[in-house]
């Protein structure tokens, strides 16, 4: 059985992560030229209530299960191993019946009653057929990161991502003449076959490199093991709460921002149109940097458990600062990028260069959110789960309301969620601050900040000045990819001399450490 150090593991992790965000890219813009912004609108539209479905059948229990398997693999007691996977699939078995039924039942009726634009109940059927694949799959996902084995959970990501986009473009392309809803139905059923075949990779797997085999009396085993049932649900709900809670608020965000534009005076083809260009095009640009930000939530969450039971809270300090100063780096040239050159990659990626408005409204503000990822890791450790889910209640409430206020008004439309968005990134960063704060007296490394305000603001400045007057005459590709190119080998080597990247630091990487070693 293949093992990987904590290190290592988060690097596969971190690099299988650039690898499927690139290839959601290609993805996107697949789905933008072939369907077009109205059937981008339709896809996004859908999409939450895809990962609100994922989130039931879920049940928070790929965090119990990676947990629960950890702790009974270090006792190398297989049985335990077998019953945690025997009541899992189980539960998440049952789950996913109870849901595709009820969603084949109820999407129709209340998708005609949630939203104005009556053509999302398509895509929404379509996503039924995932709904027992994630199942499984969590399962198995919770168990390869319990037994600290992430190459199956890493590569199951790009194998998914390859099989979306090669049938994707098929898909879309065939049912496009019946219409844009069909389109967009399509592009749900090409995501379903790629968590498909992400499961069977899983799957073969899990069958050629575990120890553990599903045999036997299972239903017996399920039912003499209520305290590992305890166990499971009493982690697995509470993480499911704040999860719960994010997917609920980006459920209704699409119904919000559609009757909020109504009143506005948008038409309901304007409306969707306009919210894919916000959540299709602009998000997906600056959400890229994320996989970074995850990387750090999973490798901080067992270091700063290891600090808090010792109750060595300058450790805690101390990897908290060097969290965000890595999340400081990756959000600040993203922020340089995507603000300067946002009107060529929109044209680029998407070949919708209105899009770039909305990235120039988002993207300060999206320095904040890279620092949310490590914070609510701290929070997880410190036994403030709790708190953590209420800042997000709280945050949603706001976003919720502000939504409709700002896109309710005709100067504001779309731009109105675009704010909203910002509002909630900003706030739910500010409360877990704050609970850290309060808590551990977390204090902050003022000269870290204002060193990383002055990498952003030569190197936007560079990024300007070359805009306005370098490779002038080249096409927009070459160019745009040069510039890019340029500016950040410049904001890494004013990095290196500010000292926000250090020589310790590369070391501990291992890819780099080889080279500096």
């Amino acid at each position: 059985m293949t093992r990987q150090s904590f290190l290592k593991g988060s690097f596969i992790l971190m690099v299988a992560g650039l690898f499927t965000r690139i290839l959601g890219m290609v993805n996107g813009m697949v789905l933008a030229r072939v369907i077009g912004d109205d059937g981008v609108g339709l896809y996004n539209m859908a999409f939450p209530a895809l990962i609100l479905a994922v989130t039931l059948t879920e049940l928070g229990l790929p965090v119990a299960i990676s947990k629960l398997v950890a702790e009974a693999d270090t006792l190398n007691n297989k049985r335990k191993i077998r019953v945690i996977l025997s009541l899992s699939l189980a539960i998440v078995g049952f789950i996913s019946l109870v849901l595709t039924i009820s969603m084949l039942v109820l999407v129709p009726p209340a998708a005609r009653f949630l939203f104005p634009d009556t053509r999302v109940v398509y895509p929404l059927l379509a996503i039924t057929p995932v709904i027992p694949i994630v199942a499984v799959s969590s399962v198995l996902r919770g168990y390869f990161q319990g037994i600290r084995n992430m190459k199956p959970y890493a590569y199951s990501g790009i194998i998914e991502q390859i099989v979306r986009i090669s049938l994707v473009a098929t898909l879309t392309n065939m049912l496009m003449p019946y219409g844009v809803q069909y389109a967009a139905a399509g592009a749900m059923i090409a995501g379903s076959a790629g968590e498909c075949a992400s499961l069977l990779y899983m799957l073969r797997a899990f069958k050629k490199e575990s120890r553990v085999r599903l045999k036997g009396k299972i239903r017996q085993s399920v039912h003499r093991s209520r305290n590992t049932l305890r166990q499971l649900l009493g982690i697995g709900l509470p993480t499911m709460g704040s999860r719960m809670i994010g997917s609920l608020g980006n459920f209704f965000e699409p119904i919000i921002v559609s009757h909020g534009m109504l009143l506005a005076g948008y038409s309901i083809q304007d409306s969707t149109a306009l919210y894919g260009q916000l959540t299709g095009f602009a998000l997906t640009i600056l959400l890229l940097p994320s996989f970074i930000t995850h990387a750090l939530h999973v490798s901080l969450v067992p270091a700063v458990s290891e600090a808090y039971a010792k109750k060595d809270y300058g450790m805690i300090h101390f990897r908290l600062n060097q969290a965000l100063r890595i999340a400081m780096l990756t959000g600040g040239l993203s922020v340089v990028v995507t603000y300067s050159f946002a009107r060529p990659l929109m044209t680029l990626i998407y070949d919708s260069p209105a899009s770039a408005t909305y990235v120039c409204i988002m993207a300060p503000f999206f320095l904040v959110f890279y620092f949310q990822a490590p914070m609510h890791a701290v929070l997880q450790a410190l036994d403030l789960a709790k708190a953590a889910m209420m800042n997000t209640l709280i945050s949603a409430i706001v976003k919720i309301m502000t939504l409709f206020l700002l896109t309710s008004r005709p100067e504001f439309g779309i731009k109105g969620a675009a704010l909203a968005i910002c509002v909630n990134v900003v706030l739910v960063t500010m409360l877990h601050t704050a609970v850290i704060i309060k808590t551990i007296g977390f204090s902050l490394i003022i000269k870290d900040y204002l060193r990383t305000a002055i990498l952003i603001a030569f190197s936007g400045l560079l990024a300007h000045i070359l805009i306005s007057r370098a490779l002038i005459g080249w096409e927009l590709l070459p160019r745009t990819l040069a510039l890019i190119a340029i500016i950040s080998f410049f904001y890494i080597l004013l990095a290196l001399f500010l000292g926000m990247i250090q020589r310790e630091q590369l070391s501990q990487i291992p890819f780099f450490g080889r080279w500096i070693a």
